[in-house]
């Protein structure tokens, strides 16, 4: 949802604290906003803020661009009544926050009242007012019948136990569950999202202990907790969803993949299943055309052939018949076909000569195994498996990841956005406030690589050579690009980053490597996820010495990792519904080289070009141009 002038929001605890600081973030953006709390002085103060900073954006306005309404959210009543008004004011309700909580100052255990004034009270307050307010939003909501958000402020003593509070820590994991179930009313045009700060410099926060805060890294930024709740508004995808900031960590979303594999009980229910054929019907020739590797050689041309062969049918029983509609190309293209890919024994490699060429695919399906039956004809998804340059292609349906349409851009997203999104995440450990450097970042997973890094917090330094690349990285919010044909790339990690870069994503080798972990700051992380230096050649790819290696980073506590995709299938599908959301959402762009590949005929064309250093963007071989069209269309 885009925030815009003249939308209203409803903010319970809006009189101090997080409360306080999402009420005037509304006003700064033109919302008319209702302040609710129970402290009449300080609920009045920010509506007057409010309403200065909204006068920027409205004048001779009918009503007050803010309101306060003095109300103890667990009096039912008095919340409903705070809604009412709001309503009655505003004539609707675009976003509500529901903020209000307090914290106990007598254990549990250790009270020896009725609970009334205390941990009762707590309760009500911090849960289930919470339930009420989402419960009056989402009706109001829905009867106007325009799409609307629900904030609700957790915590992280809602994820994980906080032994000096535990009732207000029962509480925010009630919030939490409580929110997360709610994902359904994303049908009807509600989206519900619960924020988990850890430790912020409010009334509350600062009742705690100093040594325990100080344990996490100290107080949050109020910046922090509002950028959080501005994203949880803004993104579409999100619903649902529990967005955990830390000191530590930055914002992350939680559980994780992995752990939400741990209970979902029938996965093939999920974004597995597959929606309508869309699509017009696949004509299926006689015989189609694709590349073949017949020679082992890290010349991609002299290794490969077109060959046009028959098609099979019927389609063996677990697979699917994909036609192929666009392949991505790789610089590993030429590893492929040298074999490398297969064993470091040349016989080993040659026994299995020749085989299919090509990593990553987008297209349709075309026909099914008798056995499969989680997926349909005429279902857009992406493939990585060997075989892609080819106009049709034969795979385990098992192997096939839904997308939502086969676009050349998602096919950027597969090899070089999952590599990107996932060896930052695994192998480089990427939290936020970091330095990361991105090598070759104007490539096709360089891009991603930057991006990644940016939304995660980080400032971010992209290396390329040529000014279209850097004007490209710039616009991707690189906060340093170093153009290796005008200045040093060594020189200026010198001079600008004294104390070293703590994660490097390199995809270059050789003496860029050497550069790169000079340049490792302690406790770094440098990620190899190639070295297309060294990949061209008369006899191709040569292993290299780095002479003093574990010295390095055993002085500096470093990390050096390698990272290869295929290890990490298990992530592949969640990380491209990651990766498609921020794309859909306009957080992430995706850059498609502008140099026209057209037809499997095209492909040895598309790999020398790749490896020319010409490629600004990720390079892409529209393998049939008429069902191009059509597609386009739709």
């Amino acid at each position: 949802m885009e925030l815009k002038p003249g939308m209203s929001a409803l903010v319970t605890g809006g009189a101090s604290g997080i409360g306080k600081a999402l009420c005037i973030a509304f006003a700064q953006k033109g919302l008319f906003v209702t302040v609710v709390d129970f402290s009449e002085e300080n609920g009045r103060e920010v509506a007057v803020l409010v309403q200065k900073e909204n006068s920027k954006f409205h004048r001779d306005l009918r009503v007050p661009s803010s309101i306060f309404v003095k109300c103890d959210v667990s009096n039912a009543d008095s919340l409903a009544s705070a809604f009412e008004k709001h309503v009655q004011t505003y004539g609707g309700l675009d976003i509500c926050i529901n903020c209000a909580g307090i914290a106990n100052k007598t254990l549990v255990y250790d009270d020896t009242s009725d609970g009334a004034r205390t941990w009762r009270h707590a309760v009500n307050v911090n849960l289930v007012a919470v339930i009420d307010g989402t419960r009056i939003a989402s009706q109001i909501m829905r009867s106007q019948k325009k799409p609307g958000v629900i904030i609700n402020i957790g915590s992280a003593a809602g994820l994980y136990p906080m032994v000096f509070d535990p009732v207000y820590s029962a509480t925010k994991g009630g919030v939490v569950m409580f929110t997360r179930s709610l994902i359904r009313l994303k049908r009807q045009g509600v989206r519900v999202n619960v924020l988990c700060p850890e430790f912020v410099q409010t009334n509350m926060g600062e009742q705690m202990s100093r040594r325990i805060v100080d344990a996490t890294g100290g107080y949050l930024k109020m910046e922090d907790i509002v950028n959080g709740a501005f994203e949880l508004i803004q993104d579409e995808s999100k619903a649902g969803a529990c967005l955990w900031i830390t000191k530590r960590r930055g914002m992350e979303y939680w559980p994780t993949p992995d752990e939400q594999r741990k209970y979902i009980v029938n996965p093939s229910k999920s974004k597995r299943m597959l929606t309508n054929n869309i699509y017009p019907s696949i004509q299926m020739p006689e015989s189609f055309e694709k590349i073949v590797v017949h020679t082992l050689s890290h010349n991609f041309r002299n290794a490969t052939r077109l060959e046009r062969v028959r098609l099979r049918l019927p389609v063996e029983p677990h697979s699917a018949l994909v036609k192929i509609i666009y392949a991505g190309v790789n610089a590993s293209d030429v590893n492929f076909s040298s074999g490398r890919y297969f064993s470091s024994n040349p016989k080993d490699a040659s026994s299995r000569l020749p085989f299919d060429a090509g990593f990553e695919g987008v297209g349709i399906v075309a026909a099914v195994g008798d056995s499969v039956n989680h997926i349909i004809v005429g279902t857009p998804v992406a493939l990585m498996t060997f075989g892609s340059y080819a106009e049709f292609t034969q795979v385990a349906a098992k192997h096939l990841l839904p997308v939502p349409r086969p676009d050349p851009e998602v096919v950027a997203m597969l090899t070089s956005g999952l590599t990107a999104s996932i060896g930052l995440e695994k192998a480089g450990q990427m939290t936020s406030g970091k330095v990361v450097l991105v090598t070759a970042a104007a490539g096709g997973t360089g891009q991603f690589a930057v991006q990644l890094a940016k939304l995660a917090g980080n400032n971010v330094v992209a290396t390329c050579g040529g000014e279209s690349k850097a004007e490209l990285l710039a616009s991707l919010g690189a906060d340093r690009v170093i153009n290796y044909r005008n200045e040093s790339i060594k020189d200026v990690l010198k001079k600008e980053f004294p104390r070293g870069v703590d994660i490097i994503y390199e995809s270059v080798g050789g003496e860029m490597f050497d550069l790169c972990l000079n340049a490792l700051a302690v406790h770094g992380h440098l990620i190899v996820i190639g070295m297309i230096s060294q990949y061209q050649g008369e006899g191709g790819w040569k292993p290299k010495n780095y002479t003093g290696l574990c010295e390095k980073i055993l002085a500096k506590s470093q990390t050096v990792a390698g990272f290869f995709l295929v290890q990490y299938a298990h992530l592949w599908q969640d990380h491209l519904d990651k990766l498609f959301d921020l794309y859909a959402s306009g957080k992430l762009k995706v850059s498609l080289d502008p140099k026209k590949f057209l037809g499997v005929v095209s492909v040895p064309d598309a790999v020398e070009y790749l490896h020319s250093g010409r490629s600004v963007g990720k390079v892409v071989v529209c393998i049939d141009p008429s069902y191009r069209q059509i597609v386009a269309k739709l």
